[in-house]
């Protein structure tokens, strides 16, 4: 867990590039009754995307609600969030046979020792009309399961069963929380259950017990047949003691497994990330703590990292326990999509308004989401009279608000303006984003120095400027890069 928060995994692009997934195993039960252990998986389309550690710092200054804002406006255009449903699948007789506890919350199965099959997809098609009333009221619960879905001995999973229940009583003041609109089942159902506070239903009959003879045995359970709920059986054998597995202990195979499995850059910014973190710790104890710790993960972490916050580097080389990788967990592995990517259009009066609107409607036809960003709000007009409307100036927005930069013209007047559009375009860069240009934009990347660096595209010919930009906006960063002096 500490691994994955000091990776980019913990710092998202967006919602739709974030991977959901449970910690805990469940089992599927098969029409003959037959369970599988499952852990649920939920893909994005567009991939596993990050920000990078100084964007992430001043977007949450910027735009504190940048990600919630990023999905509303998805969803309002039209343009649906989609997550593909994952499972992985082991048979109950095959629990031993992995080098890890199955049913050990802390532990992930690797994706290419039990294979992810997609079986379903979500497509977030609507926002809600009231965020209280929609979403801060909902109860999940790791006990609302259909027919089909049961539990394991997965004992975070147990204790979770007991404790959702306390929240939702507690969190909504009663037990009446499933009759909350959002929370009321959208199929017919008839139970005892009467009174209680909050109670919104008001309920008729004289009798809330089964069984029961004033009502005739009513309402009665629903069968199998019926598609009523049945758990599954399971013989269990042996002692009953109060005792950790062996397996328990085994704290650092997949903290060196996640490690194994980083591409450079990500190795780098997890090193990164370290040294922010400790670099804030005064205890000179507590750092040493955690660098001997971490020389179990992996000695180059350990040592790097020593070297950065001053303590003293692992005496003694630590034999890691494991050499394995699983190249599912590196986003450098992900699928590369120029959807839902937001790009910001630098340019003032007197652009080439054939060119760029062709542009502009391409890139829109690709999912690619451009804002006009000029010396002021209102109207900008081509040479040819085009007019397009103005989202920001530089006072409103930052190039961390956007995935890329597309640089047509330059103000003649305000030498203000140009420098505001010469930083954010060089921090963009400095962060690694495609920058594309055309027109006058490409006299001023050249006059920049940054013209042949990777993933910048110039083109006079835009046809095949939209073909290549949108192939550098797919790669969302370019680490191959050289960027000399980071922002």
């Amino acid at each position: 867990m500490v691994m994955w928060l000091m990776s980019d995994r913990a710092i998202p692009r967006s919602f739709q590039m974030m991977e959901g997934f449970g910690v805990h195993t469940f089992r599927f039960v098969n029409e003959e009754g037959k369970a599988h252990f499952v852990k649920f998986h939920w893909k994005p389309t567009l991939g596993t995307h990050s920000l990078v550690w100084d964007e992430a710092q001043k977007i949450s200054g910027n735009d504190p609600d940048f990600h919630r804002r990023d999905l509303w406006e998805s969803i309002e255009k039209g343009i649906y969030p989609e997550f593909e449903l994952g499972v992985q699948l082991i048979r109950e007789e095959d629990e031993f046979r992995f080098d890890f506890d199955l049913l050990d919350a802390t532990k992930i199965w690797p994706e290419e020792d039990v294979p992810v099959r997609k079986i379903g997809k979500m497509t977030l098609n609507r926002n809600v009309d009231n965020v209280f009333a929609e979403t801060e009221q909902v109860t999940f619960h790791p006990g609302h399961v259909v027919p089909g879905i049961d539990f394991t001995n997965d004992p975070l999973l147990q204790g979770r069963l007991f404790s959702y229940t306390d929240t939702q009583l507690i969190r909504l003041g009663g037990p009446n929380f499933h009759e909350i609109p959002i929370n009321r089942p959208v199929c017919p159902f008839h139970n005892n259950q009467r009174d209680g506070f909050h109670r919104q239903t008001i309920n008729v009959g004289t009798v809330s017990y089964h069984k029961n003879s004033l009502a005739g045995n009513t309402p009665a359970p629903a069968s199998e047949e019926q598609g009523g709920y049945v758990h599954y059986q399971e013989k269990v054998e042996g002692r009953k003691i109060r005792s950790r597995s062996e397996s328990f202990k085994d704290h650092f195979k997949q903290a060196t497994l996640f490690w194994n499995s980083m591409s450079q850059p990500e190795r780098e910014h997890i090193k990164e990330a370290f040294n922010f973190e400790l670099g804030k710790v005064k205890s000179e104890s507590v750092k040493q703590q955690v660098v001997d710790m971490f020389a179990h993960v992996n000695m180059e972490l350990a040592t790097s990292i020593a070297n950065y916050i001053g303590v003293r580097p692992p005496k003694d080389h630590v034999e890691v326990s494991t050499t394995k990788s699983s190249p599912a967990l590196s986003q450098l592995n992900t699928t590369f999509r120029p959807n839902m990517r937001k790009v910001a259009v630098i340019l003032t009066d007197g652009f080439q308004g054939r060119d760029v609107k062709y542009v502009l409607e391409k890139l829109g036809q690709r999912g690619i989401q451009p804002e006009i960003i000029s010396e002021t709000l209102g109207k900008v007009i081509g040479s040819d009279g085009t007019e397009l409307e103005v989202d920001h100036t530089f006072l409103t927005v930052e190039s961390v608000l956007f995935d890329a930069v597309y640089i047509v013209r330059g103000s003649r007047d305000s030498l203000d303006f140009n420098k505001k559009a010469g930083f954010f375009i060089y921090e963009a860069f400095s962060h690694y984003k495609p920058i594309g240009a055309t027109h006058d934009g490409q006299r001023w990347l050249q006059s920049e120095e940054i013209g042949q660096s990777i993933g910048v595209v110039l083109a006079d010919d835009m046809r095949a400027f939209v073909d290549d930009f949108a192939d550098a906006i797919a790669v969302h960063r370019h680490w191959e890069r050289r960027v000399d002096n980071d922002i």
